[in-house]
C-alpha cells in the first residue's frame, strides 16, 4: 500500500505552469526539483548586496577623508611618538568614520534597493508581463516608504523622488534585458514551459510503456486459463 502511495506522483500528470498572477508570485519564493531558487529571486539577493557594498562605498570614503583632515586639523597640539605614530592615529580616525558613516549609507541602499526590486518583480510576475510601470509602481512605493516619517509632505517627495527614479532605472535595465534578446520574464516562462514539455513527454512515455506492461501481463494470465478451460472441456 505504501508503495502505491509513493508512486502515484511518479505516475500522475505533471502540474501545468502557473496561470494566475498569484500563483506565479508565490513561485518566486519556491525551490525548484534541484533545490534552487528562481533566478528572479536570486538576482533579489545579488543586487541588494551590491547596493550595500555600493552605499558603503559612497558614505564611507568621503568620509574616511573628512575624518583624516578633521583628525589632523585638530591635532596639531599633540605630541605623537614620531611620524609613523601620527600618520597612523589619522588612518584610524578615518577608518573609524568609514565604518560610520559607510555602515549608515550601506543599509540604507541596500534596503532601498531590495524593497524596489522585490515590488518590481512581484508586479512583473503578477502581471506576467514587464512593462515600465512596474518600475515605477516599485519605486514610488519605495520612496513613499523611506519618507513616510516626515510626514504627508514627505510622503509625498518620497513618492515623486521613487517614481522619477524607477522610470530611468527601469528603462535601462528593460534596455540591458533586450539587448541580451530577452528580458528576464521572458526567459522564465519559456524555460517554465520547455520545462513543462519536457515532463509531461516523459509523462507519456511512462504511462505508454505501463500501458504495454499492463497488456503483456493480462495476455500471459490469459494464456494458462484458456488451456485449463480447453483440458477441462476435452474431459
Amino acid at each position: 500500500m505504501a508503495e502505491g502511495v509513493g508512486a502515484q506522483p511518479l505516475f500522475g500528470r505533471p502540474a501545468p505552469p502557473p496561470q494566475t498572477g498569484w500563483e506565479r508570485l508565490s513561485e518566486l519564493w519556491r525551490r525548484d526539483e534541484r533545490q534552487r531558487y528562481p533566478e528572479e529571486t536570486v538576482n533579489i539577493v545579488k543586487s541588494a548586496f551590491t547596493g550595500g557594498v555600493v552605499g558603503w562605498v559612497y558614505g564611507g570614503l568621503p568620509a574616511f577623508y573628512h575624518g583624516r583632515k578633521a583628525f589632523i586639523e585638530g591635532s596639531h597640539g599633540e605630541l605623537f611618538q614620531n611620524r609613523a605614530d601620527a600618520v597612523q592615529s589619522a588612518h584610524r580616525a578615518g577608518l573609524r568614520s568609514f565604518i560610520r558613516y559607510g555602515w549608515r549609507w550601506s543599509w540604507r541602499v541596500a534596503a532601498f534597493v531590495t524593497i524596489f526590486n522585490t515590488v518590481s518583480t512581484g508586479l512583473t510576475a503578477y502581471r506576467n508581463k514587464t512593462t515600465i510601470s512596474n518600475f515605477a509602481s516599485a519605486g514610488a512605493f519605495t520612496g513613499a516608504l523611506f519618507r513616510m516619517h516626515l510626514g504627508l509632505q514627505g510622503l509625498a517627495g518620497g513618492f515623486v523622488f521613487g517614481t522619477a527614479f524607477g522610470i530611468p532605472a527601469g528603462g535601462l535595465l528593460m534596455i540591458m534585458q533586450k539587448l541580451a534578446g530577452e528580458t528576464l520574464h521572458e526567459k522564465r516562462n519559456r524555460e517554465r514551459r520547455e520545462l513543462y514539455e519536457q515532463k509531461l513527454a516523459e509523462w507519456q512515455s511512462r504511462l505508454s510503456v505501463t500501458e504495454v506492461l499492463g497488456q503483456t501481463e493480462s495476455n500471459a494470465q490469459g494464456g494458462p486459463e484458456t488451456e485449463t478451460a480447453r483440458e477441462s472441456r476435452s474431459y
